[in-house]
């Protein structure tokens, strides 16, 4: 038994990891898109779509951009049980767990060090989700569960309560590091500045001039002799005598109130009676305001706006769980700068990257459903285009502009032949065979113009070389000549004559043998479709605490 224990949810199945295959992803150019021409010197082109399953995807990705994104925001299927027409949802709470836990593992080695995590979710797993993701990220890093009003009227016809927010569950990949962006500032807050003694300054707010004297090292002091310096009589322009009221005193002591009031910061009323107010100039507040943990409708719409907006994309087959163009607005003002790079591993309709795109943000979505081309690429086509001016567009004063490149997953490198052995997958011409296998063992896929042998690279000094050639032993002797004693080599080849070991620069290797065990080949999806879930129920013996109710039911 571990001496050792630790505070940990527990689920059918933790322990089995799959062991995925990192798959390259193939270009298609005919479903690029790109504007006909430059909108503005901001644009942006190289943003990614990917169709195919979303783990494989995000284990593609994980090679080229781990530590490299800004912000990633998922809106995964809810497992309420609900038959969403694009989405199978309800699966069972253990393998649901199983099957989030091994997408946000990749998701963390994604996010930058100063990177955030958002992530949409109900009631149903919510609270299961946030010690999931304190178990990954670590509980120091969680920054706050967002209250966000999805609805405005109440469902009569709920037998309970009814349920008018989501979750959205936010962490840093550092949170020591990891700091919000104010938001903009709005009209409506820089109307509540006046200016009614028309100060120089201009524009300003009071304040008020008081605190409270519990707590902290002041009221520790207070509490134990009785005395503050900054409890003293004030006089107003009018003649009153003032003090502060009881547990209270003045926000200031009395030479800096002295100071404030010469430097006319001190407001007394228009009538020269009142009690003292601190102004505080519009000029001198910060560019953007602090956010709090609920949302309201009013500021970030809910998902009747949703269904508006996408409708306008396509309006026979519309999307049942979209997200408001304003919710991504507010989370990417929050947590990503111009140019800063978002992914979505749930594109959904593909409210993201329309969003990132407007806001002049880089983006990778994923999506394997068929609404990848029904819905998303209908949608990204108009935003490029200019021509989807609902959502966020009027407040960006959108135009158009940049692109998206459109990729698929590779098929799987190996296959099974007609005698059940594995071998190369006869759909990989060479190029794509150079670079799966430089996925697979770690190097750079970087094709070299001079040497026909450089496939890739682990180091300056350190190769690849990917050839179904079968090597005798002297074209081996002329390899390692050619690669000199001043680098190494992989060598990964169909068969080879004779040893190896004679050459120290060169380590050669047979595929498909050098990788069998590596991965689970001819595994193409690891969506969370019912179809593609285990049959059989758990033992009741295997049962943890956290399952026994969702089994009992």
């Amino acid at each position: 038994m571990n001496k050792k224990q630790r505070l940990e949810l527990t689920w059918i199945g933790k322990d089995i990891r799959p062991k995925l295959e990192p798959r390259i992803l193939l270009e298609d150019p005919e479903r690029c898109y790109h504007a006909a021409h430059q909108v503005s010197e901001n644009d942006i082109f190289d943003n990614r779509l990917i169709f195919g399953d979303n783990l494989l995807a995000l284990k593609a990705l994980e090679s080229e951009f781990a530590g490299k994104v800004k912000c990633i925001f998922i809106d995964p299927p809810y497992n309420t049980g609900s038959a969403f027409e694009h989405y199978d949802d309800g699966v069972e709470h253990s393998i649901w767990l199983g099957l989030m836990r091994d997408r946000l593992e990749i998701i963390r080695r994604l996010l930058s060090e100063d990177g955030s995590l958002w992530i949409t979710i109900d009631d149903n797993e919510a609270h299961y989700l946030k010690v999931m993701c304190d178990e990954i990220f670590g509980r120091s890093n969680f920054v706050a569960n967002v209250i966000w009003q999805k609805k405005y009227s109440p469902q009569n016809n709920a037998v309970w309560l009814s349920d008018s927010h989501d979750h959205i569950l936010v962490f840093a990949k550092n949170k020591n590091i990891w700091r919000p962006y104010p938001l903009p500032r709005s009209q409506e807050m820089n109307d509540r500045y006046k200016n009614l003694d028309n100060d120089v300054r201009g524009h300003w707010k009071a304040s008020d001039f008081t605190i409270s004297l519990t707590g902290g090292q002041r009221g520790a002091q207070f509490a134990k002799t009785g005395f503050s310096a900054n409890i003293y009589e004030i006089t107003t322009p009018s003649g009153r005598k003032l003090m502060p009221t009881n547990g209270r005193c003045w926000a200031a002591s009395y030479e800096r109130f002295q100071e404030l009031l010469a430097d006319n910061r001190i407001w007394f009323g228009e009538s020269g009676n009142n009690v003292p107010a601190l102004k505080r100039f519009l000029s001198e507040v910060q560019e953007g305001s602090v956010a709090k943990t609920i949302w309201l409708r009013t500021e970030v719409s809910d998902n009747q706006d949703a269904k508006k907006e996408v409708m306008m994309f396509n309006s026979k087959e519309v999307f049942s769980t979209p997200k408001p163009e304003k919710l991504i607005q507010r989370i990417l003002e929050l947590s990503t700068k111009p140019d800063d790079l978002i992914l979505d591993s749930f594109a959904g309709s593909g409210t993201t990257g329309a969003v990132a795109q407007k806001m002049g943000r880089r983006w990778i979505m994923i999506e394997l459903g068929e609404h990848c081309h029904t819905h998303i690429i209908p949608r990204l086509k108009k935003v490029i285009d200019g021509e989807d001016q609902g959502g966020i567009s009027k407040a960006f004063n959108w135009k158009g502009g940049g692109g998206f490149r459109y990729y698929q997953l590779a098929p799987s490198l190996l296959e099974k032949d007609k005698w059940d052995n594995w071998v190369i997958n006869k759909n990989y011409n060479a190029a794509m065979l150079a670079e799966a296998l430089c996925k697979i063992e770690g190097f750079t896929y970087a094709p070299s113009d001079t040497f026909y042998w450089q496939h890739g690279y682990s180091t300056e000094s350190d190769f690849i070389y990917v050839t179904t050639q079968n090597f005798s032993h002297e074209q081996l002797s002329k390899l390692a000549d050619e690669v000199g004693q001043e680098r190494t080599l992989l060598v990964l080849c169909t068969a080879f004559r004779g040893q190896t070991d004679i050459f120290p620069n060169l380590t050669v290797k047979k595929i498909p043998k050098q990788i069998l065990s590596r991965c689970e080949w001819g595994h193409d999806d690891y969506s969370l479709k019912i179809e593609n879930l285990p049959k059989a129920p758990p033992k009741f013996g295997q049962l943890s605490l956290f399952d026994m109710d969702t089994y009992d039911k």
